[in-house]
């Protein structure tokens, strides 16, 4: 049987996901490759991989697709890594850098500002390295784990996670699980077991990760307080609700 192509995220959050599926149950049956969500979503979209853990922004964009397993990245109220950074208040920000690793983060910032801020203002695509050089009403969109080292460099931080909880009361969903064609159900089961081993494994994967002294984060914490793995019916919801307001930008 020919293995199925998989795309992973290859930030800090998806570490106990990429765990379940490398375990020795599951490898064989995958060809798993690690990228950024825009990678991610790249991939699905041109046919170099079968499923991609991609942002749910680009499903506005996808006529047939289906979400595969029970498993997401997704918080409620806080995240801790998708932020908005600058050295001026909400209403005096002019200008927004977006992150060129992630449509998801991005729409979330346009709806935010649109709808919940109240803002206009103009939003530019940033450049490798645009996380460290945000100065006076130009602020910046970052995610992933390039944010841990930022949260004490600028003076006004919002957690665009927390920001939209605060909006809508509803979780959100930064990224699923996506095929374009659709998967067996024994495949589905396999895969879905194959992520839950990986989630069991957190606090021994947060524990040998903290050695290392890479990630400048409290691991098990972020792990288990800020993100959230499954895909509830609130996660859905949320889902839904981002998804009809992009359809309004």
């Amino acid at each position: 049987m020919k293995p199925v192509r998989i795309s992973a995220v290859s930030y800090l959050n998806s570490v106990p996901f990429v765990s379940g599926l490398k375990g020795e149950d599951f490898a064989g049956q995958v060809e798993l490759s690690l990228d950024n969500p825009a990678e991610c979503a790249e991939k699905l979209l041109s046919g170099k991989v079968d499923i991609g853990l991609v942002p749910v922004a680009i499903l506005s964009k996808i006529a047939e697709y289906q979400i595969v397993g029970d498993y997401c990245i997704g918080a409620t109220g806080p995240v801790s890594s998708v932020m908005l950074y600058s050295e001026v208040p909400l209403t005096e920000i002019k200008t927004i850098e977006l992150d060129y690793q992630s449509r998801t983060s991005v729409n979330l910032a346009r709806v935010l500002t649109k709808f919940y801020w109240k803002i206009n203002p103009s939003f530019l695509n940033a450049a490798e390295g645009y996380e460290t050089q945000l100065t006076g009403d130009h602020a910046g969109v970052v995610i992933g784990d390039r944010t841990f080292a930022l949260n004490n460099k600028y003076k006004y931080t919002y957690d665009l996670s927390k920001e939209w909880y605060e909006f809508t009361g509803l979780p959100f969903v930064f990224a699923c699980w996506v095929s374009l064609k659709p998967v067996s159900r024994d495949f589905e089961q396999k895969f879905n077991l194959a992520l839950k081993s990986g989630l069991s494994q957190i606090p021994g994967l947060a524990a040998d990760l903290q050695k290392t002294g890479i990630f400048q984060t409290d691991i098990l914490q972020y792990f288990t307080h800020y993100i959230q793995y499954e895909l509830s019916d609130e996660k859905r919801k949320g889902l839904t609700t981002f998804l009809n307001y992009l359809k309004q930008l």
